[in-house]
């Protein structure tokens, strides 16, 4: 079985969004890391080289396949920031409605600027991904 390649480092977070964050992103970066720490209650560090993440939690899928994960992160991704949350209930669905400009994919939530978004609205989303997470893994 394929190991996985996505594993808590000792890495720097400060030297990581130094050199990947654009002069707008930096303040978004800081902010993202102190909502993501509030909500998890656990400090940001490096999973890989380029998810900054909280918390972990251990997987098992039907296949077998098992690994850990953190409970939430973001990266920087180009010009978008990408914040790593489920958003696959009807509730996290009506959350994104009210968000703000955004994308999303299955577990991916690609933002230009906090400023386009709700922060309230964000941080309910953190709060019910982690929940959802907790409730599935443990």
């Amino acid at each position: 079985m394929a190991e996985t390649k996505t594993k808590a480092t000792n890495a720097s977070v400060a030297e990581y969004i130094a050199s990947r964050a654009s002069a707008l992103q930096l303040e978004d970066c800081h902010q993202l890391i102190t909502l993501l720490s509030e909500v998890t209650g656990q400090p940001a560090t490096m999973w890989g080289p380029s998810i900054v993440g909280f918390g972990r939690y251990r997987y098992t899928y039907d296949s077998g396949h098992s690994g850990e994960a953190p409970l939430a992160g973001f990266a920087i991704r180009g010009r978008d920031i990408v914040i790593y949350l489920l958003a696959e209930s009807g509730e996290q669905e009506q959350l994104l409605q009210q968000l703000g400009k955004h994308k999303m994919g299955k577990a991916c939530l690609y933002i230009k600027r906090l400023a386009d978004l709700d922060t309230v609205v964000l941080k309910q989303l953190v709060v019910n991904s982690v929940a959802e997470l907790q409730r599935r893994y443990g």
